[in-house]
């Protein structure tokens, strides 16, 4: 009876485990930007199902500049601990692996490069990640410690350390020739079959040491797309849309300050600029590049007010479009906001400000013409002498009027003030 029960559970198991077993599979992830908190998270998340779903291996298709330091090492780390083995393939052709993507690419159990891709020019950049330039002693110490990074990580793959380094250090860039031929990659494919036909059944020794034997003979590829959420906030983290949020933003609240109850600016207004506060966390600003944005504005209201002849509104304009350029402070192209869309935008708010304050100012400036104040100006007649007091014939009707001096019955009289008690204040006119 026992033995029949152990049967029945072991064929149980057998039923449940196999197809979990079974169901391994290679997971396939496109990262086609700069290295930033998101990718971050998105290759993150995908190595992080695959140890669930117990894959046979990890395929991150890369394609990228470079990027931040902070999600750079995240990446790695996540990669290092990961139980499934993670291949980078640098793709599509004309396609790059440079600065952050090289460090994650070294770090993979298996690096890959598409014909006509380049890897390396992995040396430091000349500005932190906080936005802040670096001096030279801080440079240098910077530069030994990618350096040091690199070569561990080369080292452990068994990959060659010295190209790594020089790409670290001088900067150098390799084709997928130059770098297949040095020991740097595994392999040059031209498409993902290609590497999962060469690895099959290949020895892999993982980070820790362990060796694994890899089984990807008919796995299914299973391609792991970014989230709804991912591909919203990799979309607004672009500089240019960034930028564009910015001043939006600044336009509406403007707008709502200054025409209070509209609601609608304000309230968009309120929406891109915490959109664009968002993507400023995610790329390296600059402060001063803000504050000049913010003393433009401050120079078209005074323009307004002070006739300078135009040279506030050359001020602002020029302050403008010098902020803009600082706002992203980075060497990466792909973080920095194209002039192509700085210097249109700039110029657009710029005009867009000043023409708003002009029709506000205009606006208070007019003469009101309802109640009491609508009463001074207007022009009326002496309905009887006026010494100095009277009556006045202004506006359709009869008003108590005083002068300072006498006016004749029937004289044109100005309105110059209207009293508490209604008694209008006129002279001759």
């Amino acid at each position: 009876m026992k033995s029949d029960m152990r049967k029945g559970l072991s064929i149980l198991l057998m039923i449940i485990v196999f197809p979990v077993v079974g169901s391994a599979s290679i997971l396939k992830i496109s990262v086609d930007a700069p290295i930033h908190p998101i990718t971050s998270e998105y290759i993150r998340d995908a190595i992080d199902r695959a140890d669930k779903e117990n894959a046979s291996l990890v395929i991150i298709t890369l394609n990228t500049p470079g990027g931040l330091d902070s999600s750079m090492r995240e990446i790695i780390e996540r990669i290092l601990s990961s139980k499934t083995p993670v291949a980078a393939y640098v793709s599509p052709s004309g396609g790059r692996a440079a600065s952050a993507g090289f460090f994650i690419s070294i770090a993979c159990d298996i690096f890959v490069m598409s014909p006509g891709t380049s890897t390396g020019a992995a040396h430091p950049v000349g500005v932190s990640i906080t936005g802040q330039t670096m001096d030279k002693t801080m440079e240098e110490k910077v530069t030994h410690d990618a350096a040091s990074y690199i070569k561990t990580l080369a080292e452990k793959r068994g990959r060659n350390t010295k190209l790594a380094e020089d790409a670290v250090r001088q900067s150098l860039s390799y084709t997928e020739q130059e770098a297949y031929k040095g020991n740097l990659i595994d392999l040059v494919a031209k498409d993902i079959r290609e590497i999962i036909d060469y690895f099959d059944g290949k020895r892999l020794v993982r980070f820790d040491g362990k060796e694994e034997v890899l089984d990807l003979k008919d796995e299914e590829i299973i391609e792991i797309p970014m989230t709804a959420r991912q591909k919203f906030l990799i979309t607004i983290a672009n500089p240019n849309l960034a930028y564009i949020l910015l001043m939006l933003g600044l336009l509406g609240l403007y707008f709502e300050f200054s025409n209070p109850g509209a609601i609608l600016p304000g309230v968009l207004g309120g929406i891109f600029l915490l959109l664009a506060i968002f993507s400023f966390q995610i790329l390296p600003i600059n402060y001063v590049g803000l504050l000049l944005i913010l003393l433009a504005i401050g120079l078209f209201i005074l323009e307004v007010k002070i006739q300078s002849y135009g040279i506030l509104t050359v001020g602002g304009i020029t302050a403008m479009i010098i902020g803009s350029i600082m706002l992203i402070d980075t060497p990466i192209p792909e973080f920095r906001p194209s002039l192509k869309v700085i210097i249109p935008v700039a110029l657009a708010l710029s005009l867009i400000f000043i023409f708003l304050i002009v029709i506000a100012i205009r606006a208070h400036m007019k003469r009101v013409f309802t109640g009491k104040e609508g009463l001074v100006g207007e022009i009326g007649i002496a309905k009887s002498d006026i010494k100095p007091e009277g009556k006045v014939f202004v506006h359709g009707e009869i008003w108590n009027a005083e002068a300072t001096e006498n006016i004749p019955k029937g004289a044109k009289v100005k309105v110059l003030e209207v009293k508490e008690n209604l008694m209008l204040k006129v002279t001759k006119s």
